[in-house]
């Protein structure tokens, strides 16, 4: 990472791309096929019983476009596939394949073995301030004004 950033958002942003960067370039030298940033984050945030195209968008912060997008490349890699929703004839959830299972398995294997390596660079006890920062209770977002 260049840390040529110069607040936590713009550090944050940066270290998500190395994590990317890194997982991207992995996951496609052991064969997998390559995947978007946006495609990468329909994976995470996918219930197991399925998600809507609405309820990813929400999650992820963008337009249902840009989730149906992502999800019909995923379709048609055999990764994630499109089923009626039981409790709405009207809704249809998005889900993982056994061949999607398989590739996100392999992704999270993947990323413990990216965070080893930033423990291995950056010291044990720097990582474990990291993780807890992160998953601190940062409560609801401050409205604030600048000076």
């Amino acid at each position: 990472m260049s840390h040529r950033a110069a607040n936590l958002p713009q550090l944050l942003s940066e270290a998500r791309r190395w994590f990317e960067d890194a997982l991207f370039a992995s996951m496609e030298a052991a064969g997998e096929q390559p995947v978007t940033t946006a495609q990468a984050s329909v994976f995470a945030l996918l219930d197991t019983e399925g998600t809507t195209v609405s309820e990813l968008a929400r999650r992820i912060g963008v337009t249902r476009q840009t989730v149906h997008q992502a999800v019909h490349g995923l379709i048609g890699m055999g990764l994630l596939e499109q089923v009626p929703d039981p409790e709405s004839a009207r809704r249809r959830l998005i889900r993982t394949t056994a061949e999607g299972q398989r590739v996100h398995e392999r992704a999270q294997a993947t990323i413990k073995v990216i965070e080893s390596v930033l423990t291995e660079r950056i010291g044990p006890a720097p990582a474990r301030a990291l993780r807890d920062a992160l998953t601190s209770d940062w409560g609801e977002p401050p409205l604030v004004a600048a000076p």
